[in-house]
């Protein structure tokens, strides 16, 4: 086999390392005016394939025919924050979006109750 599909695919894999470096996982730190640092803490998937055959056929003229591709990706996936305050580390999560009605519904509870009870206290208040 030709040696282009090798080279090929050390080509799809250097481009995968250049995108995803350290930088990918724990972001650069953000100091707020109040001393406050805040460091983003990401997961990184990195997903790749690649395929070729040889095409060499008696007759064709060409010289080693080869056909293959290689493709690659990359997906970034906020986990926390790590927040640095006095001396203080604290973890700070970023929930993962809700993937059924079920769970929309479970993660607007605490929203709809807080505007019941503000409701429910505004209504008390204007009969008292």
């Amino acid at each position: 086999m030709s040696q282009k599909l090798p080279n090929m695919l050390e080509t799809a894999i250097q481009k995968i390392r250049e995108m995803v470096d350290v930088n990918s996982v724990i972001g650069s730190p953000i100091t707020t005016p109040d001393g406050v640092t805040i460091i983003p803490v990401s997961r990184v998937s990195v997903g790749f394939a690649g395929a070729g055959s040889d095409l060499s056929k008696k007759g064709s003229g060409a010289q080693d025919p080869i056909g293959g591709g290689a493709g690659g990706g990359v997906k970034v996936t906020p986990l926390c924050f790590l927040i640095i305050k006095d001396g203080s580390v604290r973890m700070l999560p970023v929930p993962e979006p809700a993937n059924s009605t079920a769970d929309r519904i479970v993660e607007m509870i605490p929203d709809t109750l807080e505007k019941l009870t503000a409701f429910l206290d505004a209504r008390k208040e204007k009969e008292s």
